[in-house]
């Protein structure tokens, strides 16, 4: 399977830096995050800052430097989403002077800048690059003092100056970087030469030490950049997307891809150290900016699906972060006078509610239910039982129904039960009754932990799917579509994407014409400049429909986030809000990778009823994991073509679960073999299935 393209879409260049430094590219590999050129920087799970003040600390980076020559001729500034690294190039008539800038992929400790410069006409003159830094080593939320130097690396140490919860920790941050003379020499009798600067960040002397150790290893055997670009090598062979036809829709995607997983941990390591994802990712979220660094529903409803799709590892990540504040979503649901968990609507690490703003805590519930169905697609995607046994993923799942059955009110007159005083999804409105989202996600998880007690095999209360039964879910039935609360009014202006997401992500049942009259109902009056995921969900809704072109014009206004020329995203169209915002790139990406195959993750097997635009001609799409199974799927206007790349090493798995593609149209059955393609027609109506029997639940 190949799909060609003019020039290379993984490589993103410019003459140029944009106007507006905010626009610089991110670098980061799921513990550090840096965008290029800037004084600060930021790790994981290191907040300062108590309750409503929390906020990623700022940590000073010591790879904050320019590169200047004198004469210069040409240059250029790349991002290279192949590799992970960005580039500034510098030509004079007699040399070309070359920097690099990385967050390491395998090594996350490490962040790297390198200078070459390579002598280009034969003269006797040294070369001379000149280095501008603007690092001091000081921060507003750490105390930092300075360290003894560490086997020629300068270092300093500190703590955060307020901890998240009174009394609770405040995380040590410990640096050492290799110094930063002024200026690069290449002599007179040398044809070319290169510099390597280092820099290692962990929470505890030992940790750093050996990073930085590693590091000078890893540089003097020449192993160091090679280590990092193998490692991001590693994570596009398991998640490559291609398109046939768009340039600028496949440089989207791939950027898309590109920071995503750049907020992920490694694959070969995904410890406890990871502290999810926030919309602006890690390289910003200081005080007052890009909501702090806080993590939101964005992390599980619009991030999460495109990394499950692909990497089971990370996702499992996502999931063992949300089990690590069970503690702390047991205080928020005791101090608001309910049972079970309550997830904050803004978390850090505690898991206890960090919102400036109190509104937001205490009525967007809905954060409860999309943390479950971001559990529940795990299940069906993985059959991993495992978290939910000893990860305690259990736990998970019925706090948040207990949460449900202790906060809704039962209507005797109409025999429903309501959740009343919430926000929904669309913040414009607060203090509503029976949001239809909010009421259609409660109901959802409750049935879901119903299902899961039932694997597992322990009693589930009466009480889970007596209000699952009874919810109230708001339909009207003279205009035939879903109001967005109890009291809405047809017409009236919306946010965001909230009532669409009934049919996708949530997978409410009904008739194509009730799903068409919500499509219509709120696309005509959502707010042309709310955030930038809305989009890519009336994309898919349009698509489920049939209606390729009109989906293709909607998702097609996303382009007005994306700011060049790397590709990083607004919240806004008009380049305002969050930055490097990754909740509209995972909207965008859920409109590719589930709207154009009709990907749908069901409890036995996985749905899609592929559909392209009229402007694609192919789409490929590569590592598709399933049951432990990778495929790659080739879309095409008339035809899908499927490999199954990988079968499951689990024995148990592959001698219960022969994969198989249902054709609902003709009933025809086709086994996957490893290495073989089966390739079949893309008939419209035809829902196809990825296919598996029962027996293979591991009970």
């Amino acid at each position: 399977m190949n799909c060609s393209c003019g020039s290379d879409p993984y490589i993103f260049t410019s003459n140029t830096l944009p106007r507006d430094s905010r626009f610089l590219p991110p670098l980061a590999n799921g513990l550090l995050g840096w965008r290029v050129y800037h004084s600060i920087m930021h790790m994981g799970s290191v907040y300062n800052g108590e309750g409503g003040d929390c906020h990623r600390a700022d940590v000073p980076c010591p790879l904050s430097v320019t590169m200047e020559m004198e004469d210069p001729v040409q240059q250029s500034y790349s991002l290279n989403t192949h590799t992970g690294v960005f580039t500034h190039t510098i030509s004079t008539a007699i040399a070309t002077a070359t920097q690099s800038f990385y967050a390491h992929r395998y090594y996350s400790q490490l962040m790297v800048m390198e200078v070459s410069i390579e002598r280009q006409a034969v003269t006797m003159e040294p070369v001379t690059v000149k280095l501008s830094s603007s690092f001091t080593p000081q921060s507003k939320d750490i105390d930092f003092q300075s360290s003894p130097d560490y086997r020629g690396g300068r270092r300093i140490q500190g703590q955060t100056t307020a901890a998240e919860v009174p009394g609770g920790p405040r995380p040590t941050v410990d640096l050492i970087w290799t110094v930063m003379p002024p200026s690069l020499i290449l002599q007179p009798e040398q044809s070319h030469s290169r510099w390597g600067f280092l820099l290692a960040l962990g929470n505890t002397n030992q940790s750093t030490e050996a990073s930085f150790d590693e590091g000078l290893s890893l540089m003097a055997s020449g192993d160091l950049r090679d280590s990092h670009q193998q490692a991001w090598k590693e994570l596009w062979l398991d998640s490559t997307v291609e398109l046939a036809g768009s340039e600028t829709l496949s440089k989207a995607v791939i950027g898309c891809l590109f920071y995503l997983l750049s907020a992920f941990p490694p694959l070969h390591d995904v410890s406890g150290l990871f502290g999810g994802v926030s919309p602006g990712g890690l390289s910003n979220g200081g005080s007052g900016q890009d909501y702090w660094g806080h993590v939101f529903w964005d992390q599980d409803i619009w991030m999460y699906p495109a990394i499950a799709l692909f990497y089971p590892r990370l996702a499992r990540a996502v999931l063992e972060y949300r089990v690590r504040t069970v503690d702390g979503a047991k205080d928020n649901a005791q101090k608001q006078g309910y049972k079970g968990l309550k997830f904050p609507w803004e978390s850090a690490v505690s898991g206890r509610e960090v919102c400036p703003e109190d509104i937001y805590g205490q009525q967007e519930i809905h954060i409860n239910g999309d943390v479950s169905l971001a559990f529940q697609h795990y299940l069906y995607l993985t059959r991993d039982l495992s978290l939910f046994t000893e990860g305690r993923g259990s736990e998970v799942i019925w706090g948040v129904a207990d949460y449900w059955v202790s906060r809704v009110t039962w209507d005797q007159k109409d025999q429903s039960y309501h959740l009343l005083g919430v926000m929904p999804p669309d913040e414009y409105y607060y203090g509503i009754n029976d949001s239809v989202y909010t009421n259609t996600v409660a109901k959802s998880s409750l049935q879901f932990a119903v299902e899961l007690a039932s694997l597992l095999q322990h009693p589930a209360p009466q009480e889970w799917q007596k209000v699952a039964d009874h919810m109230k879910i708001p339909f009207d039935q003279k205009e035939k579509y879903h109001p967005e609360y109890d009291g809405y009014i047809k017409g009236d202006p919306v946010k965001q994407a909230d009532a669409v997401m009934l049919g996708y992500p949530l997978g409410l049942a009904m008739s194509p014409e009730v799903r068409r009259n919500d499509l219509e109902a709120y696309e005509a009056v959502t707010d042309p400049d709310g955030p930038a995921m809305t989009w890519g969900i009336f994309a898919v809704g349009w698509l489920e429909l049939g209606e390729a072109e009109k989906a293709q014009k909607l998702l097609e206004k996303s382009f007005d986030n994306i700011q060049g020329p790397f590709q990083v995203w607004s919240e806004s169209s008009d380049g305002s809000g969050a930055v490097n915002f990754l909740t509209g790139m995972g909207g965008f990406l859920q409109a590719v990778l589930f709207g154009y195959t009709g990907f749908r993750i069901q409890p036995e097997r996985l749905d899609f009823k592929p559909l392209l635009p009229n402007g694609l001609s192919e789409l490929i799409i590569r590592g598709v994991s399933y049951l432990g199974n990778k495929m790659d799927w080739m879309l095409r206007k008339d035809e899908v073509c499927v490999i199954l790349r990988e079968q499951s090493t689990s024995v148990e798995e592959s001698a219960a679960c022969a994969l198989k593609v249902v054709l609902q149209g003709t009933g025809r059955k086709i086994p996957l073999v490893p290495g073989k393609p089966v390739t079949f027609p893309r008939e419209a109506g035809h829902i196809c299935q990825m296919d598996s029997t029962i027996s293979c639940w591991p009970l």
